[in-house]
Formats: C-alpha cells, sequence, structure tokens
C-alpha cells in the first residue's frame, strides 16, 4: 500500500534510511523536516510495516525534487521503489510542478532512466 503525505514513525524512517545508505541510524525528525520543507512524500508499506520512501522536496514554484528513495533489503527489486517515484511523479505534477528532479549515484541510472523514466540532462555539482 502507498500514502502520499503518510504518517510515519521517525525512528522507522531511520532505520530504512540507515540500511539502504549503509550508514548508522541517526536520530532525526524526519516527520517535522518532511512537513516543513516537502511538496509530500511517499511511503511503502507490507503488512503494516514501512518498507519504502521517497521525499519530493521542492522549491515552493514549480521545481520539486526527489530525495531519500529507499526500499527496505527484503523488498528491493519488486516494483517498490518505481512505483514511490511514480507516487511522487502524480502528485509533483497534480501539484503545479511542471520539472522533477533527482540525481543519484551511477549504479543507480538504469532504476532512474528506465524504470521511472527520468531523461538525463546537464546538471552541475558543487560539494560542500
Amino acid at each position: 500500500m502507498y500514502e502520499w503525505r503518510g504518517d510515519f514513525d521517525s525512528a522507522a524512517v531511520s532505520a530504512l534510511h540507515a540500511e539502504g545508505f549503509n550508514h548508522p541510524a541517526m536520530s532525526v525528525d524526519w516527520l517535522t523536516q518532511v512537513q516543513r520543507h516537502s511538496l509530500g512524500w511517499v511511503c511503502a508499506r507490507a503488512d503494516g510495516d514501512l518498507v519504502g520512501f521517497v521525499n519530493v522536496a521542492w522549491d515552493g514554484g514549480v521545481h520539486a525534487f526527489i530525495l531519500d528513495t529507499v526500499v527496505a533489503e527484503g523488498h528491493r527489486r519488486s516494483g517498490i521503489g518505481a512505483e514511490l517515484v511514480a507516487q511522487a511523479v502524480r502528485h509533483a505534477r497534480e501539484a503545479g510542478c511542471e520539472w522533477l528532479h533527482v540525481d543519484f549515484e551511477d549504479h543507480l541510472r538504469a532504476f532512474y532512466f528506465e524504470a521511472c523514466g527520468f531523461k538525463p540532462t546537464t546538471a552541475g555539482l558543487i560539494a560542500l
């Protein structure tokens, strides 16, 4: 089941994020963070457990940004990640956004370009 702007426990997102991005779990108030800074987010649940999450940050206008796409290891390669992004695309479009941006590590190219429909663009980045 997928929920746009669904309620979640910050500890569950922290644990999922730590697993997905291979770092120790951090004490982050995810719910307050996304409520303040995001257009929305999508939660994926299986048997009541949070198994996927994506954050849709935005500029308050026509640009939205996919961040923190993550699926629990036992549920990967089942289409959950692509559906999380599809839900994010639909809701960003419904909110009047004209562009949805994403950046990612090279090993995720096939996921974002083939499974999710993003197109390659020229972009720049400054590491801070």
